[in-house]
């Protein structure tokens, strides 16, 4: 089993309207709904690719209801989120019909109180009893400590579950510290981290931080890998049009199945970059097209070995 982390799920709204104009009213020709946050969306391509996943975090208010209802019909996916007083949040994403393009708005998350924070590490303590591996992913809701990650991190260690961590700013430098086994920031995350704009001596970095791999998405260029076993440039054949929400996260998807299969890092950064790519030809997150998927699988991404040591 694998077990995902979202410490601020939310309530995934996507809109899609004929073309998006600012200062103006629009009719939306569809609304779908779905359970969202990282690690949610991680565990419904997981679970796609016929792996059991736990998912864990919080969830709370009417909007929580929504979420844990959306779980329930989702096969081979199981609910141990942790309840809240407060509500969890929506995030709104506009898709432009005419264009392809994407507009997010997310909302912050319910404040998390001190008594809530310890239950769900309780639990997560005892969730963590025989896994395969762990994603912790996403942003923190208010109330939940800044170093949140890097405490997840070290009990995941020290159970001996391998961990991939799956956020930004403050909490992925703190996080670092802990010596997860895998990160994967964007390059403006990876810069942000580092200081350096040039993704593999930031990569390079961030591994001297403490990150045992780095996977650094580089957006329509694919995936960059700095392994302690080699590096790895992964790309797909052409740039892919369309609604981009979740394509990180189903990279991620891709990078931890790849990891409970021991697959080797070409094949696992093949999976991820495939996914991504079809996520992005998906009406929602946490979905792909299986039929676009299963072609670059086969003969689509490129993945090319980087000189230098690791």
């Amino acid at each position: 089993m694998i077990l995902t982390v979202t410490l601020n799920t939310a309530l995934d709204i996507t809109y899609r309207v004929p073309a998006l104009r600012p200062h103006a009213s629009h009719r939306v020709t569809e609304v779908t709904e779905r359970p969202g946050g990282k690690g949610l969306n991680v565990a419904r391509v997981l679970a796609a690719l016929g792996h059991d996943v736990t998912v864990t975090g919080f969830a709370g208010g009417t909007t929580g209801g929504v979420v844990r209802e959306g779980l329930t019909g989702v096969p081979g996916v199981t609910d141990a989120l942790v309840p809240v007083a407060g509500a969890t949040r929506r995030t709104i994403a506009v898709v432009d019909e005419r264009t392809g393009d994407t507009t997010q708005l997310n909302e912050p998350g319910p404040a998390v109180a001190p008594a809530e924070w310890n239950a769900f590490q309780e639990a997560y303590e005892d969730l963590l009893a025989g896994v395969a591996a762990v994603a912790l992913c996403g942003s923190l809701p208010p109330g939940v400590p800044v170093g949140a990650y890097a405490g997840l991190v070290r009990v995941a260690r020290a159970a001996g579950v391998p961990v991939l961590l799956d956020t930004s700013g403050e909490p992925l430098r703190r996080g670092l510290a802990a010596r997860p086994d895998l990160i994967k920031p964007n390059a403006d995350e990876l810069a942000e981290l580092t200081g350096s704009h040039e993704p593999q001596r930031a990569a390079q970095a961030a591994r001297r931080r403490g990150a045992r791999s780095v996977i650094a998405s580089l957006g329509p260029e694919g995936l960059l890998a700095v392994t302690p076993e080699g590096r790895w440039r992964a790309a797909p054949p052409a740039h892919v049009r369309g609604n981009p929400t979740g394509a990180g996260d189903s990279a991620v998807a891709g990078l931890l199945s790849g990891l409970v299969e021991h697959l080797p890092w070409p094949d696992r950064l093949a999976r991820a970059v495939a996914l991504s790519a079809a996520t992005v030809l998906a009406p929602v997150a946490g979905e792909f097209d299986r039929a676009a998927y299963e072609e670059l699988l086969g003969h689509g991404v490129a993945v090319t070995a980087e000189a230098g040591a690791a």
